[in-house]
């Protein structure tokens, strides 16, 4: 049996947060001094190696596990099932639900029973759960998704990335400017293998000396005196992993499945950086020894910013659905996912549409 994405959904939150607004955060450096530069100077920086000119916050009232509910709805309608038939829901998240304002992050009930719930399935046979792989969660949720419909354990299966970072960031730290908001959601089902589908993937975790290069701490202002952690993370060093580590991964998964380089039509990247995006994908060709032609990275990261395991599952569906300009995916083509993040973990997905 294949397995193919037969419903496609995301959920883009409302609030608009424009690089202006962090014109009045006060900056600090991780060993608590504050930095030299205007503010004006440390975005226009950061918009230049990032990409960045807004990102998306959901709303006060709004948790991880409604967005993540509403992508499924649409990906569900898109599939044209019955939620009934679903043997799994899968949630790839990091942080559950924190509320506004709040301290603590819940987990309990994970998201996937809490989706389940505001989807209103009865099935009990129908497996909720959570996965928590870094930003690479959702493409590690589809690999988890094929594993079962290759096994013969399932034939639908809701695969949703879904995350809040705007809960979770520290306001006087810089990277505090790439976080965002949302959520997107696939339904993968069993069918007969016609050369279509999944045709290879590939993960790996890194966790020697890369496992704390992303991690949760304290403010980067020192005379801030809560309880609160915040994420955080050493953006050189996984920067310089990201180049020596993606790209073969990349080659890897793209060699097992026997398609050529010249037959991949897009790649559908994590949004982590934009800079560290086009180095990847540059060093991928390279491996090929050939240049990246133009337009097999579709982006959203400008607008959308770092929605970690939400990403790539949105920016495909964005692309599926024609609402991303110059790109577009038609039947027979073959794309990649791939991802990287905390753990340090990388994968990859070639699927042939």
């Amino acid at each position: 049996m294949g397995t193919k994405i037969i419903g496609v959904g995301s959920y883009i939150p409302t609030g608009v947060a424009p690089n202006n607004q962090f014109e009045q955060h006060s900056f600090y450096t991780e060993d608590g001094s504050r930095f030299d530069h205007e503010n004006s100077v440390i975005i226009e920086k950061f918009k230049a190696i990032t990409g960045i000119s807004e990102r998306r916050y959901i709303k006060d009232e709004l948790n991880t596990s409604d967005i993540a509910f509403y992508a499924a709805e649409k990906a569900i309608a898109d599939a044209q099932i019955d939620p009934e038939t679903l043997d799994y829901i899968i949630v790839a998240n990091n942080y559950g639900d924190v509320k506004h304002n709040s301290q603590q992050s819940d987990t309990v009930p994970s998201l996937g029973s809490r989706v389940k719930h505001l989807l209103k399935i009865k099935n009990p046979n129908c497996v909720a759960y959570d996965i928590m792989f870094g930003c690479p969660g959702w493409v590690e949720g589809m690999i988890t998704a094929h594993a079962y419909i290759k096994s013969g354990m399932a034939k639908n299966c809701l695969v949703i990335g879904a995350e809040a970072l705007s809960r979770v960031v520290d306001q006087h730290d810089r990277d505090s400017m790439i976080y965002s908001d949302g959520a997107g959601a696939m339904v993968v089902s069993a069918s007969e293998d016609d050369g279509s589908g999944i045709l290879s993937h590939k993960s790996a975790t890194f966790s020697l000396d890369e496992a704390h290069f992303i991690y949760f701490g304290e403010s980067n202002n020192q005379e801030v005196n809560d309880a609160r952690r915040y994420i955080k993370m050493y953006g050189r060093k996984i920067y310089n992993f990201a180049l020596s580590n993606v790209p073969e991964a990349m080659k890897s998964c793209l060699d097992e499945s026997g398609v050529g380089i010249s037959e991949l039509k897009k790649i559908f990247i994590h949004q982590a950086n934009e800079k560290m995006d086009e180095a990847i994908i540059k060093r991928f060709y390279k491996l090929y020894g050939m240049d990246a032609p133009d337009g097999v990275m579709p982006m959203t990261i400008n607008k959308l910013g770092n929605s970690s395991v939400a990403t790539v599952p949105t920016l495909y569906d964005l692309v599926r659905n024609n609402q991303l300009e110059g790109h577009r995916i038609d039947k027979g083509d073959v794309v990649m996912f791939a991802s990287v993040g905390a753990g340090m973990n990388i994968n990859a997905i070639v699927y042939k549409v």
